[in-house]
């Protein structure tokens, strides 16, 4: 039987955070659909000016957001908090992106003419979120639609709709026409019914792999509508010639299991110098024994919270005893410190020796480890993956990371870095299962706005040379 609601609870406490009903798809895309092209005709000046009225009605509830950002999705509130903040600056960054990617130019033309590169909005722009960043994701996308004169029907994840809909009224707050922003409530009869719907122009996606393929083939016949896909990853970091293990097991740390693992970036697997394997594990160990795990407004402040919901919870758990049964050997066990509440402590895994290594995307505090006995073999094992998002070497040695940039699949690759944190004044994507070639961030611009050539001339001048008789 359909849903007719949406209910939205901490994960945190289980109580009871928000409730709305299931939205109309048809009239929330005809809303749109009606007011698109008024917003497209506003000079682009009104468009940035009210963007930057939206970011300062952020600015005011920044309190209220973050509070409701970490009670909906679990984070620590010094983690929301960074989430809000960061929807703050996406506006200013989309307005440099924008003049960057998508300006207008002139150049000259024989015979007095001149060529002129502008750019348009595709119309109507479907925007699916996740949960992990509620605001800070779909954010990406909304405002560089926007700027560009896009009107966007946005979904958010059934888990965070009221994370959703708080960003939606703040666009609205800010004077953004409401029909140029519409919020859609549902589950996923109704992302399936907005991504297929015949009055959109494109969809702007983050989320699972699995999904983003069947949008990848319901849009393969549809070559007039623009498709991103954000899919997240299976991603590595390899730790390689560096004496300083303590740093090494910070970003390891700090890799895999920041906002409970459930970052598209996340490290999903450490590949390591053998020799270096044991008194490495042995620091990220103590590290994780000292590792605060708590509800997001605890003090002391908690590293991570829970992950998203028990169902979750459950999967996640049962995927640690399947690497166990595929001959991996368990080095740190998951547990349950809270009893019915999805609370993870975080879980090591040594895969080395494993007769299977299945190539998914664990959503959650997993690591699995791989022992190497040459670098050549490490970037062989970190590049035995479809997806291709993001990727990371710790070693102090220059000359090993040319050589991992190199030969390194994956859109983000970093140095003595962690995997994750990446900036929104760069591009955000990856290849292979982890995206479509759209990257996002920076170069959202690039899939917001489609570019025009116009070839001018101020009088109509034009004669024929050659091919004609006499008259």
């Amino acid at each position: 039987m359909p849903e007719t609601e949406i209910i939205s609870t901490e994960p945190a406490t289980g109580a009871v955070l928000w409730r709305q009903k299931v939205g109309d798809v048809d009239a929330e895309v005809a809303l749109a659909r009606a007011s698109w092209a008024g917003w497209a005709a506003r000079p682009l000046a009104y468009r940035i000016e009210a963007l930057r009225r939206f970011a300062n009605v952020v600015r005011q509830k920044a309190d209220a957001f973050t509070d409701l950002l970490a009670r909906e999705t679990g984070k620590p509130l010094w983690e929301a908090r960074t989430e809000v903040e960061t929807v703050i600056a996406k506006v200013d960054v989309s307005v440099s992106a924008y003049s960057e990617r998508t300006g207008q130019r002139r150049i000259e033309a024989p015979m007095n003419t001149r060529l002129a590169l502008r750019h348009k909005p595709h119309g109507v722009l479907a925007v699916l979120g996740p949960y992990n960043f509620p605001a800070h994701l779909p954010n990406g996308h909304i405002v560089p639609a926007l700027l560009a004169g896009n009107a966007v029907v946005f979904k958010p994840s059934e888990k965070t709709p009221a994370s959703g809909a708080f960003l939606v009224d703040c666009f609205h707050q800010a004077g953004i026409p409401e029909g140029c922003i519409r919020l859609l409530i549902g589950g996923v009869e109704q992302g399936k019914a907005l991504a297929g719907h015949a009055d959109i122009d494109g969809l702007l996606f983050t989320g699972s792999a699995n999904t983003g393929i069947a949008l990848n083939r319901q849009f393969a016949t549809r070559p007039e509508k623009i498709l991103a896909l954000e899919m997240g990853g299976n991603n590595p970091i390899l730790v390689w010639d560096t004496p300083d293990l303590y740093s090494a097991a910070v970003l390891v740390i700090q890799s895999a299991f920041t906002t409970a693992g459930q970052r598209c970036t996340a490290a999903r697997r450490l590949i390591v110098d053998e020799a270096l394997a044991d008194p490495l594990l042995a620091e990220i160990n103590k590290l994780i024994g000292r590792l605060i795990i708590g509800e997001p407004h605890a003090d002391p402040a908690p590293f991570m919270g829970p992950v998203i919901d028990n169902d979750t919870a459950d999967m996640l758990t049962e995927s640690f005893l399947a690497l166990s049964t595929m001959g991996g050997r368990p080095l740190r066990h998951m547990e349950r410190p809270i009893e019915g509440r999805p609370f993870l402590t975080p879980g090591l895994i040594d895969m080395t020796q494993a007769n299977d290594k299945p190539d998914v995307e664990l959503f959650g505090p997993i690591l699995q480890i791989y022992r190497k006995s040459s670098f050549e073999d490490a970037i062989t094992e970190a590049n035995n993956t479809r997806y291709g998002l993001s990727a990371s070497l710790v070693s102090q040695s220059p000359k090993l990371y040319d050589q991992f940039w190199a030969n390194i699949r994956a859109g983000i690759v970093n140095w003595n870095r962690p995997t994750n944190g990446a900036s929104s004044s760069a591009p955000f994507g990856g290849v292979g299962w982890s995206g479509n070639h759209r990257p996002s961030a920076y170069y959202a611009a690039d899939y917001c706005a489609y570019p025009v050539v116009s070839s001018e001339s101020e009088q109509a001048r034009a004669s024929i040379g050659l091919g004609l008789r006499d008259a």
